[in-house]
């Protein structure tokens, strides 16, 4: 189902909790709310579309990755970027990591741990900056 977009940045600040196999639907609208805003963004988090989860949907081109309860465990690489986002009006400075190693679990809890790097690696930041309440 797609989702309306949260714009009320007290809703964005709070910090997501993990998530579970109870939610799969979530995983399902956050998806689909993507590809529904897909000439728009090409990231999303769960509180985008007003769940406490910590759970994030990539568009990656070819297709959309949701992951739960990502986790960078290593970074490289730092640089400076100007980044927009679906729920905050603007354009805002920040710091990147050119290349991101993340573990994150997929729907049905199975771990993995992919390598990132590019607009790719600097999307997946941003939306797991969302989970921690941080607004970019």
């Amino acid at each position: 189902m797609i989702r309306t977009i949260v714009k009320d940045s007290m809703l964005l600040n709070r910090k997501a909790e993990p998530a579970g196999i109870e939610d799969v639907s979530t995983a399902q609208d956050l998806f689909d709310t993507l590809r529904a805003h897909h000439e728009e963004c090409v990231g999303m988090a769960a509180n985008m579309i007003g769940i406490q989860k910590a759970m994030i949907a990539v568009d990656m081109g070819n297709m959309i990755l949701v992951m739960f309860n990502p986790v960078i465990i290593k970074k490289k690489g730092l640089y400076e970027v100007s980044e927009g986002c679906l729920s905050l009006t603007g354009m805002r400075n920040t710091k990147r990591y050119q290349e991101i190693t993340v573990t994150y679990q997929d729907p049905a809890l199975h771990s993995h741990t992919m390598d990132f790097q590019g607009f790719t690696a600097e999307i997946i930041q941003h939306e797991m900056d969302h989970l921690k309440g941080i607004l970019i």
